[in-house]
């Protein structure tokens, strides 16, 4: 029997959930009863520390058909393309990407993840590293898990479908996914899909603090939605694969691991549409700094800089009075990997398409093209909306590493320098 039929949801990021996909397998009263309904199996997924403070402890119990345990060992799987080699030389220089081609053979998401950038270790719970997935086929008993961060995917081309052990979620371009440390799952494709992904070592991600913003404003956790219990019964060979230290290791269970009947707790996957993010914005001069369009951050140890923010750059109006309104040229002690989903950035003209990425790591100079600085300084400031575009940011306060195969890879653009070339010099008199 398999109870994955529909796909429901529940709301609220953070939030406390019980679900069960039949009734009467949730126990009342203990998590851990000596005999738990219909003879299923109690677990405890722990995405902290069994101590952590109360509002930073994650943790859900599992009731499944199986006991988790129940495998043999597992043995180093070749993947090489997904790598967290980032202790090599680092370069200063601004970089840019095309969009790196979906393969023509058959390639599910394990197998086409590929390893742009990153920072720190995995083993050091902190910094982050940043893949795109390129996807033609569907996972076919095969699972996949990371035990070395959670994962924030953002899809750029094609619907995903994640099963995963708390039930199942879908996410297109416009969605972002977000799969915590540990937690299995397949993913399943309605056709060519490209996307990006932030695999965040550090502190899971979090809505940002409002301050004097108030109550209200960004991303609102009532727009966040994590699956109801659904579950597999299946009783055939699954390999489930395993990100370990930086590397990729599989063993092959007699079953499938999505098994899980019902569960509680506030530690599941979610999904956000994008598209529900409150946007702040200036109505008189100047604009705020980008951390305003601040959807997720991951804290570190150091109040007010973050391991990793996920920024996005969405429709919005821009009012501003006697204003230059693309983002300013800058310099930033924080290093940052843009992406595109769809629709044009307003501070390039040219060669940021969708599902290219660009990176411009701490003190990097880095701003509009001549081409839009031209446009801006040059428009009439009327009531503009920006519209038909998503573009988005992974912020870190750790320099990001491309890897060997980023700098080597045809899509880096090698002329990417270029667009600031030709900016006459101001005149004094």
């Amino acid at each position: 029997m398999t109870s994955i039929d529909a796909l429901k949801y529940q709301t609220g990021f953070g939030s406390y959930f019980e679900t069960e996909a039949h009734p009467g397998a949730l126990p009342v009263g203990q998590n851990s009863p000596q005999k738990v309904p219909f003879g299923l199996y109690a677990e405890q997924l722990s995405g902290a520390a069994f101590t952590a403070p109360r509002h930073e402890n994650r943790r859900s119990w599992l009731y499944r058909l199986r006991p988790s345990p129940e495998h043999g060992p597992y043995a180093p799987y070749a993947q090489d393309k997904l790598v967290s080699a980032f202790g090599g030389p680092v370069t200063p220089n601004r970089l840019r990407w095309s969009p790196l081609d979906i393969p023509a053979a058959p390639t599910d998401f394990v197998d086409g993840l590929v390893t742009l950038a990153g920072n720190a270790d995995a083993a050091t719970l902190s910094g982050i590293g940043v893949h795109v997935y390129l996807a033609n086929a569907s996972m076919k008993n095969r699972v996949f898990y990371d035990a070395d961060g959670e994962l924030l995917i953002v899809p750029q081309q094609g619907v995903l479908t994640l099963v995963t052990e708390f039930g199942v979620l879908t996410a297109g371009p416009g969605h972002i996914a977000v799969i915590p440390r540990g937690v299995r799952f397949r993913v399943e494709v309605d056709g060519p899909s490209r996307g990006y992904v932030c695999e965040n070592h550090g502190a899971p991600f979090r809505l940002p603090e409002l301050g004097p913003i108030g109550a209200n404003g960004l991303a609102n956790p009532r727009d966040f939605e994590t699956p109801v219990a659904a579950f597999e019964d299946v009783d055939e060979p699954t390999l489930v694969i395993q990100k370990f230290q930086g590397a990729l290791w599989a063993a092959e269970w007699d079953h499938s691991p999505l098994d899980v009947v019902a569960w509680h707790g506030n530690l599941a996957p979610y999904r956000y549409d994008l598209s529900r993010f409150n946007t702040i914005n200036t109505v008189s001069y100047d604009h705020p700094d980008p951390s305003i369009f601040t959807v997720l951050t991951s804290p570190s140890d150091t109040p007010g800089t973050a391991n990793c923010d996920f920024v996005i750059f969405p429709p919005r109006w821009m009012v501003a009075e006697h204003t230059f309104r693309p983002p300013w040229f800058h310099r930033n002690v924080m290093s940052e990997f843009m992406g595109l989903i769809h629709g044009a950035y307003d501070a390039k003209a040219g060669g940021f398409v969708p599902g290219g990425a660009s990176l411009h790591n701490c003190m990097s100079d880095h701003g509009p093209d001549v081409a839009s600085h031209k446009k801006a300084t040059e428009a009439a400031l009327a009531p503009h909306k920006i519209d038909g575009t998503m573009a988005f940011m992974f912020e870190s306060r750790w320099v990001i590493r491309p890897t060997k195969f980023a700098l080597e890879t045809p899509a880096l653009q090698d002329d990417y320098d270029a667009c600031w070339t030709g900016f006459p010099k101001a005149r004094l008199s």
